[in-house]
């Protein structure tokens, strides 16, 4: 039987000068709109029939569009071993007995694919991306459904180790097969994601996440449906997909990624010549992902999944539950934080709900996980193990490892001397701080993407060597400055010239700063294409998850940073000024010297104060 769809890839190849390969992706992003237009069009209450579909859809796309039956199996053999395990295998092991199997499955994928990369001849499309993301799904399933059982045998346990988030998305009893299929194989992110829970997919196909959209903005005269009109919303999602999908086919031609290996490259360019041509690479890299998920947003909106409550003050809808991208936040992002918060954004919340904080200890009095290196360690692997066994792809991770070390570095040491804390004192010299920041920042991403874009080892070390290593040398500099044999008088010369807080000297100015902030917050709120997290505050009590990210809020206070520095440098003003005597054995000038130093410490404990009392302020506000 011919495919139905040949000839329209074969069309949309022609007129993009598309890959057979990315062809096949665009056609499934492109079919996914009126196969969720169809879908919305569903009776609410037919709970069967929209599951059945979803993965009917999902059949299509995977046997006829890409054309790989086998991968069908694939997945459906996972997800099947995930529903299997989770009834049957009642073990405190089950969710990383899961975990480990799903991992090594798709790591056989992965070998498969990497081989089948030898062959010139063979371009055909695997199943990899779209088990990547079917793995995301299902080892959060694990864990949510063994958090239901928790819930039932020991509420008190339940409530103390789990943060609101896992709370949330607890799986007290299995679902149905034909619904938890649905849940595997919805259509709309299947392909190229974005993941989400399946509290998140139980509540929108029961259609309860809509109980809160009032009647007038409900469509449907003749009929009572609850998914409301998203079409304006998904429309702007396409256009800026399309947006960056233009921008990579202009520039990706003039910037060519096998030029950075070329022996022209390396000799006859300057090293800043190097550097930005990387930089501009990288960003040519990361538009296909931006149009990739910005478009498959726009179809999980279209069906209704993407919707996130409704703010009856602003009489606003918010449709960025499974945002997967955050393109303004990634390219302004000052440091490697902000930019990995905005990049990938469901991989990050599997990453931080479903790997480090399950590898975490759990405090038994506070109920707060414990730092450790096992977590940071598990964490790095399973990032780097997921993507693929390629050497490249460890090698960006390690680099971006070291680099966001040097990041909180910086933040800690430097950043003092151009604001306060509390955000109360800014220097004249902050705007320049922060240019200086941005442009490291994204010259280093250029860097560390090079090996993942290469992917072997031989070409992103030759790519490295051409630029020197320089983000390697200047991170080990760093670490050399701030651990080595002066790091003591190099931390205290940054400490004696930190701004000091003005909150409580100038109390009126410290809540001016907060209801200013307290404004920017509400106007982010207003621009759909903010980062998700801005917007909680005014999401119902389901989406409120605030312990998800840590960064959000008018401030970044670092409590354990704080205690430590205020600890040392008590510590060390205690040793140089008493010399190991006691107190009634000090002469005059020791007395003066540490009332000099102790006089320093209140200061900065007047700083960590303040920062505590307009975090609370903000907290307040939230909730």
């Amino acid at each position: 039987m011919e495919n139905p769809f040949l000839a329209f890839q074969q069309y949309l190849s022609g007129v993009s000068g598309l890959d057979l390969e990315s062809t096949k992706i665009l056609t499934c992003l492109v079919v996914s709109f009126p196969a969720s237009a169809i879908f919305k069009r569903l009776p609410d209450k037919n709970i069967l029939l929209k599951n059945v579909y979803i993965v009917a859809v999902s059949a299509i796309f995977i046997a006829f569009i890409l054309q790989i039956r086998s991968g069908f199996f694939i997945l459906l053999f996972n997800s099947m071993f995930t529903y299997v395990i989770t009834r049957y295998y009642r073990s405190p092991l089950m969710p990383w007995v899961n975990f480990i199997v799903l991992m090594l499955l798709m790591c056989m994928s992965h070998l498969k694919s990497q081989f089948q990369r030898l062959n010139p001849d063979k371009v055909d499309i695997d199943i990899t991306g779209a088990q990547m993301v079917l793995v995301m799904k299902l080892t959060s399933y694990a864990w949510s459904y063994r958090d239901g059982i928790l819930y039932k045998k020991d509420r008190n346990r339940f409530n103390r180790e789990l943060n609101q988030f896992q709370k949330s998305r607890a799986i007290l009893s299995q679902p149905s097969l034909i619904s938890y299929l649905g849940y595997s194989f919805f259509y709309g992110s299947i392909v190229t994601g974005p993941s989400f829970d399946f509290a998140d997919y139980h509540r929108f196909i029961l259609t309860d996440v809509f109980d809160d959209v009032p009647a007038e903005k409900r469509p449907g005269k003749r009929r009572k449906r609850k998914i409301p009109h998203s079409g304006k919303v998904a429309l702007l999602k396409v256009v800026q997909g399309l947006f960056w999908a233009a921008l990579m086919f202009v520039l990706r031609p003039r910037f060519p990624t096998e030029y950075e290996v070329t022996g022209e490259f390396r000799h006859e360019r300057s090293f800043l010549y190097r550097i930005c041509y990387m930089w501009v690479v990288s960003f040519v890299f990361r538009l296909k992902y931006y149009a990739a998920w910005t478009i498959s947003e726009a179809s999980c909106i279209v069906a209704g999944l993407g919707y996130n409550g409704y703010d009856p003050v602003k009489k606003k809808m918010y449709w960025n539950r499974v945002q997967n991208i955050d393109p303004k936040a990634f390219e302004t992002g000052q440091n490697i934080h902000d930019c990995l918060e905005a990049w990938n954004m469901n991989t990050n919340k599997w990453l931080k709900n479903f790997v480090y904080l399950r590898c975490c200890n759990i405090d038994r009095e506070t109920g707060k996980p414990s730092r450790g290196v096992l977590p940071t360690f598990a964490t790095f692997a399973t990032s780097a193990f997921w993507h693929g066994t390629m050497p490249g792809y460890y090698m960006t991770f390690i680099a971006g490892a070291i680099i966001q070390t040097v990041g909180r570095v910086f933040r800690h040491n430097l950043r003092p001397m151009f604001i306060s804390k509390d955000g109360s004192n800014v220097s004249t010299f902050k705007k320049f701080y922060d240019l200086v920041c941005w442009v490291v920042t994204q010259l280093s991403f250029g860097y560390i993407v090079g090996p993942f874009l290469f992917l072997t080892f031989k070409r992103s070390m030759l790519l490295w060597a051409g630029v020197y290593f320089w983000v390697h040398v200047g991170s080990f500099t760093v670490f050399f400055i701030f651990n080595g044999p002066y790091a003591k008088q190099v931390k205290i010369f940054f400490q004696n010239r930190a701004l000091r807080s003005t909150a409580l000297q100038e109390p009126d100015h410290g809540t001016e700063k907060t209801e200013l902030e307290a404004e920017k917050s509400e106007k982010a709120k207003d621009d759909i294409l903010t980062h998700s997290n801005q917007s909680l505050a005014s999401l119902p009590t389901f989406d409120k998850q605030s312990e998800l990210h840590d960064s959000v809020g008018v401030l970044d206070v670092d409590m354990e940073s704080n205690i430590d520095r205020i600890n040392e440098e008590f510590q060390e003003w205690k040793r140089e000024a008493t010399k190991g005597k006691k107190a009634q054995q000090l002469t005059n000038e020791e007395i003066e010297h540490l009332k000099e130093g102790l006089t320093k410490l209140q200061g900065d404990l007047n700083d960590y104060i303040g920062s505590l009392d307009t975090l609370s302020d903000s907290k307040k506000k939230n909730d």
